[in-house]
């Protein structure tokens, strides 16, 4: 299965699974614009990056609330601010 994070304004807000097959059945980095065209023709608009679940590429799973770093093309855990 290929895992595709929803990004709106640098922060994960959906992650969706679709079919390997549906990635032409390939591997990262071919897969991805396949599986971004698959995902649009079904009407889903928006920002798709893929993800892998076992954090091979772009430094880790994306989770809801993660960041994606356009810079440095990896998902990132949101800064959180530590009130003493």
């Amino acid at each position: 299965m290929a895992h595709f994070a929803l990004i709106k304004n640098g922060v994960v807000v959906e992650i969706n699974v679709i079919n390997n097959a549906d990635c032409g059945g390939g591997e990262f980095p071919e897969s991805e614009p396949i599986g971004q065209e698959f995902i649009k023709s079904l009407g889903i608009a928006g920002e798709w990056r893929q993800t892998s679940f076992n954090a091979n590429f772009r430094g880790k799973y994306a989770g809801v609330g993660d960041r994606y770093d356009e810079i440095l093309d990896e998902f990132v855990s949101p800064i959180t601010e530590v009130v003493e």
